[in-house]
């Protein structure tokens, strides 16, 4: 896979329209798309292609910006409310955006245990770029979309005139922001792969294919319960079902930030094939779940898969 050739995608960084007022950040948008040669897939008459979010922002990576940056316009200059566990990837990039744009932001970090320890790396660094941290128990964090439970976070975290944004950044926004990823991908790929833990992205990105064009989403939490999650987002963002979109459960691997020796060595020589850094806790797993996928035969001969890269091993 060269950095130099590709399917679409210009390879400098382009403004976002100057009215959705983060132009100043330069996201590379749209993200590169690049062929993926893989005889594991050619065996089976699959294309792979790979869309590289990853490469959208140093530090609004891939569906992160898709999705903060549509609540970052709506927040105009407000304090911004979040929530995350203790190794939040979502509240790393809303503390990253906080810094750039000199906007103060909060964390509701679930664990109040959790504040009588030594800040893990992720912690640290939402706190180096301004964050400041809350700590709730366990229970009120479960509790925290429930309007009398959240009220009374705000007053706590004393910033009751916050713009609140959901754990992972998940709402109607964001949903709709991501319909850009559809829109991106529809004339380029059959279907649209990657890898979901809220849902959000998948939500948009259903709704922004054009009809023929499918979303395949990767779980990478245990429980079945997604599908349900995803259907509340698209009623919220557009009214109702947009898209052909579907699930696989299969490859969550032990849940949220489980791997095996089986998914680490899969990713070590998709890494050395391709030359792609491969993030573990989500890409590794949607990318395996494809290969096994294309084996099964579930795709027709002539399929191209778009597999989407929303992340880095760094855990951004």
């Amino acid at each position: 896979m060269s950095d130099n050739g590709g399917v679409t995608g210009p390879d400098t960084p382009e403004a976002v329209d100057p009215d959705f007022g983060l132009g100043v950040l330069r996201p590379r948008l749209p993200s590169p798309l690049r062929e993926a040669a893989d005889e594991r897939f050619a065996r089976h008459g699959v294309r792979l292609l790979l869309k590289r979010d990853d490469l959208i922002h140093p530090e609004l990576i891939g569906n992160k910006w898709r999705k903060l940056a549509p609540n970052l316009r709506a927040a105009a200059g407000r304090r911004v409310l979040t929530f995350g566990g203790a190794y939040s990837n979502h509240l790393l990039a809303t503390a990253a955006a906080g810094r750039l744009l000199g906007l103060p932001t909060v964390g509701v970090v679930r664990g109040q245990e959790l504040a009588d320890r030594p800040l893990n790396a992720s912690l640290a660094r939402c706190a180096a770029d301004g964050m400041r941290l809350h700590f709730v128990d366990r229970s009120t964090y479960r509790r925290k979309s429930e309007p009398q439970t959240l009220a009374a976070l705000l007053r706590s975290a004393a910033c009751e005139d916050a713009y609140v944004i959901p754990e992972g950044g998940s709402n109607a926004l964001a949903v709709r922001g991501c319909t850009a990823l559809g829109e991106e991908l529809g004339g380029h790929a059959d279907v649209v792969a990657l890898a979901c833990g809220t849902g959000g992205t998948l939500a948009g990105l259903a709704g922004g294919l054009p009809p023929g064009r499918r979303a395949l989403g990767i779980p990478v939490l245990k429980g079945g319960f997604l599908g349900a999650g995803i259907r509340a987002l698209q009623e919220e963002a557009f009214g109702g079902p947009r898209g052909d979109w579907s699930l696989d459960d299969r490859f969550h691997f032990g849940g949220y930030a489980r791997t095996t020796p089986v998914l680490d060595a899969f990713a070590d020589d998709f890494e050395q094939r391709h030359g792609l850094p491969v993030e573990r806790l989500y890409v590794a797993k949607s990318l395996y779940g494809l290969m096994t996928l294309a084996a099964e035969g579930a795709f027709p001969r002539g399929t191209t898969v778009a597999a989407v890269i929303t992340g880095r091993p760094d855990g951004t």
